[in-house]
Formats: structure tokens, C-alpha cells, sequence
């Protein structure tokens, strides 16, 4: 089992050294995968991946890897300096890399016994696989002293790292796909389709056939990163990854009915073209609506356009639902365990609860209960999402990141008439089972 999990790795490192430079080719800016989430990468961020000055604190320091390295890129070193600054007994070190990049590294690292950081931050899809493995260390001998608690935290976000009888994340916020409308253009075409709040698909057909006919060249909607596109959707109508929780199940009917509408929307003329970037038209104000992450914010806000935020498109106003996920700190599982350390890190998760505010700034709802009663964040577009919880689409399956990884190789071809919904489920499915196979 030992050898399949490291030739899995060397693998996966041959392939990126591969298709490192062009495997983002065909995406919009904003859809490219550098967080698991779709947000860009900033090139400044990126570099701190190589190395960072911190002053230690009396006992040493911790480190902690993580995905954000974009907008979220400026936000969370923010509240590191600030934990620093509080003169702490061991300070933190931020790490920041592309996820796919954090995933793989510390899969080495734990594999050699050698380099694995003290903190890891992880989306929530890929905790039950990592418990199941080994991986993670169980919180809960520790969570009381640290005075960390589940009644402080998004219900959800906690409640899906209570595994096997022990408890294995922190969540430090929730992230959903949504939907941006320019409200310029919304107006100036006499648009009533969100004045009830909830834009269904039927009302989009309806009015990218005015934006047509108008001839002004404008985008009904943008089709940017596949994967939240597809599995929101996909989970409005019910459907799941697997219907035991081991084996994948997603090539099925369901599926195939909602990629088949996004194909029709495609060949109709609702969407950009093959190849083109609706998020940089959605930016410079060429695009009536775009589905995209929260994440996003910073950038709507920096485009100076008139934006505002709503529930991701539905095929049934009563079923809405948007993509979500979370990111959860998680303590990777050492050699040997240091409990004065594991006291440390959780310390430091402690700290964020209760300065999650700061997390809003980059367009993220923090999972910290108390960050709701705070003014700064309910003037935040996302802010609407926090009292969704019921609304929130988190795909609850250990081998989450191979289905995705397999989607997303084959969801942009079916939507674009590349090759057939029908083969290219088939193959996503298959690959998924290889992978599992070779656990």
C-alpha cells in the first residue's frame, strides 16, 4: 500500500514538471486553480513560498503552510503579523503555494518522516481521506484547553471534521461560488429577472435572447471555473459523487442533464466563445452575469463597475444552492508528537476566531460565529451567505479531490462541444477509480 501511495507521488511530480507552464491554458484569470478555489495567483504572494524572515519567539516558531495566494494572499499575513506582534511564545511562519502545490508536498513530506510543517491548511473535501489515512492529528484531547469550542464555529464547517469518533479541522471560514451581476447593464436593458432575488436559468435564456437582438455585443453570462459551475448545479438537482461514499457515481443522468444545459447555453450564443475569457469581459464591463467565487471581491471592488452580489442561478427558485467549501486548519500527524506545540498551533487558531474579521477583507465568510455581530463585515457583499448555511453545497466524499481532478480535465470540452458529455463523464468516472485503486 506503502509503494502504490509513493508511486502515486513521483507520479503526480513528473506530471507537474510537465504541464506546469501551460496546464491553465483556456481559463479565465480568476478561474485559474492556484487556491483549489479558483483565485489568481499574485506572483508576490508566491514568493514567500520560498522563504520568510520572522523573529522567533521565546520557544521557537511554527510553521504553517497554506493556498493563499492571491487576494486571500494579503489578508491572512495580515492577521499573522498581528498574532506575532502580541509576542507570542512561538511565533508563526507562512508558507503560502498554489494547493495543488501544498497538497503534493506535504504528501512527500509525511512520507519521509522529514519537513512537515506544524499547521496545514486544508479544504474541507479532502479531511476525511486524510484522517482515514493517517495524516491528521484528532483535536479533541486538546480543543477544551485551548478553549476552542464547536458552538463558536459555522455548524457545518465543524460538524464535517467529526470523523471516526474524534475531531480533525478548525474552519477558518466558508467560500462559495455565487453569482456577480453587473448592474449597469442590468438596468439599462430594464431587467427584472433578479427582483425577486433568484435568477433561474429559464429567466437567463430569456434575456441573453434581448441581448442578442439588442446587437450591443454584451455577454449574457460568463462561464469561468467548470467545476463549482457544474457541481452547483449538479447538487441543486440532488445529485452526489458517490452513492456509498467509496465508489464515484457521478456518470449518471443527472449529471449528464446539466452539463447538456450548459452545452445548449453554449451553442445558443448565452455565453462567451471557446477559448475567451468572460472574467476579464465581466471586469471591463462586457458581461451581464458571472458566476464566480466570493473570492473574487477584491477585484469587483477594484473594477470601479456597479456589482453587486446574489445567489448562484437555479433551476427551481425554492432549490437554491451554492458551491461551498472551507478552509480548516488541520495539525499534519509528526514523527513525534510535541504537545507543547500542538498547544501552540491551536493558540494561534484560538487568536484567529477571534480576529476572523479580518478574513471578510479578502471576500471569504469567517466560520468564527462572533465575526457576524461585526459592522465592518456585514457591510461585506458576501455577507448574505452567512445565515445560508442551509443553502450551502459541500460535497461530503473522502475521494473528492480525484473526482475533481478528473472533472476538471474533461467539464470545459463537454460544455464546449468537445467531445461527448456521455464520454467524458466515463472518463472522469474511470480515472477516479484508478486513483482509488491505488490507495
Amino acid at each position: 500500500m506503502r509503494k502504490k501511495r509513493i508511486a502515486a507521488i513521483l507520479a503526480a511530480v513528473m506530471l507537474a514538471s510537465v504541464a506546469g507552464c501551460g496546464a491553465q491554458g483556456g481559463e479565465n484569470a480568476a478561474s485559474q486553480n492556484t487556491d483549489g478555489n479558483g483565485v489568481e495567483e499574485s506572483s508576490e504572494a508566491a514568493g514567500a513560498d520560498e522563504g520568510e524572515t520572522v523573529a522567533e519567539g521565546a520557544k521557537g516558531s511554527l510553521e504553517i503552510w497554506t493556498m493563499f495566494t492571491g487576494a486571500d494572499g494579503a489578508a491572512f499575513p495580515d492577521i499573522v503579523d498581528a498574532y506575532n506582534a502580541t509576542n507570542p511564545d512561538y511565533t508563526v511562519i507562512h508558507r503560502p503555494m498554489e494547493a495543488e502545490d501544498l497538497y503534493l508536498k506535504l504528501q512527500m513530506a509525511e512520507s519521509s518522516g522529514e519537513g512537515i510543517p506544524d499547521m496545514a491548511m486544508n479544504h474541507i473535501e479532502r479531511v476525511p481521506l486524510y484522517q482515514e489515512q493517517g495524516r491528521i492529528l484528532d483535536l479533541t484531547p486538546y480543543l477544551e484547553k485551548a478553549d476552542i469550542r464547536k458552538e463558536n464555529y459555522n455548524a457545518k464547517a465543524w460538524e464535517m471534521t467529526d470523523l471516526g469518533g474524534g475531531h480533525y479541522g478548525v474552519p477558518l471560514d466558508v467560500h462559495s461560488y455565487i453569482l456577480w451581476v453587473n448592474m449597469d447593464l442590468y438596468e439599462k436593458y430594464g431587467l427584472t429577472d433578479l427582483d425577486d432575488g433568484v435568477l433561474t436559468w429559464d429567466e437567463v435564456a430569456k434575456t441573453a435572447e434581448v441581448l442578442k437582438a439588442s446587437g450591443d455585443g454584451v455577454i449574457p453570462i460568463g462561464l469561468s471555473w467548470y467545476r463549482p459551475i457544474f457541481l452547483s448545479s449538479y447538487a441543486q438537482m440532488g445529485g452526489t459523487l458517490s452513492e456509498d461514499g467509496v465508489n464515484p457515481s457521478f456518470n449518471n443522468e443527472t449529471a449528464a442533464a446539466v452539463l447538456q444545459q450548459y452545452a445548449d447555453m453554449v451553442s445558443a450564443g448565452y455565453t462567451q466563445k471557446d477559448g475567451e475569457d468572460s472574467w476579464k469581459a465581466f471586469l471591463g464591463g462586457n458581461v451581464l452575469y458571472e458566476p464566480e467565487g466570493i473570492w473574487t471581491y477584491n477585484a469587483v471592488r477594484d473594477s470601479g463597475l456597479n456589482i453587486k452580489a446574489f445567489d448562484f442561478p437555479v433551476f427551481d427558485p425554492s432549490a437554491k444552492g451554492n458551491w461551498t467549501s472551507s478552509h480548516q486548519f488541520t495539525i499534519p500527524v509528526q514523527p513525534q508528537q510535541d504537545e507543547e506545540r500542538i498547544m501552540a498551533c491551536l493558540t494561534f487558531m484560538k487568536y484567529v476566531e477571534e480576529h476572523a474579521a479580518g478574513w471578510s477583507a479578502a471576500g471569504l465568510v469567517p466560520a468564527s460565529k462572533a465575526t457576524l455581530e461585526d459592522e465592518t463585515f456585514s457591510q461585506m457583499p458576501q455577507y448574505f451567505l452567512a445565515s445560508e448555511t442551509d443553502e450551502l453545497k459541500i460535497y461530503n466524499y473522502k475521494y473528492y479531490g480525484y473526482a475533481v481532478d478528473a472533472l476538471d480535465k474533461v467539464l470545459a470540452d463537454m460544455m464546449f462541444g468537445k467531445i461527448s458529455i456521455e464520454d467524458g463523464l466515463r472518463q472522469a468516472e474511470m480515472e477516479t477509480k484508478d486513483k482509488i485503486e491505488m490507495e
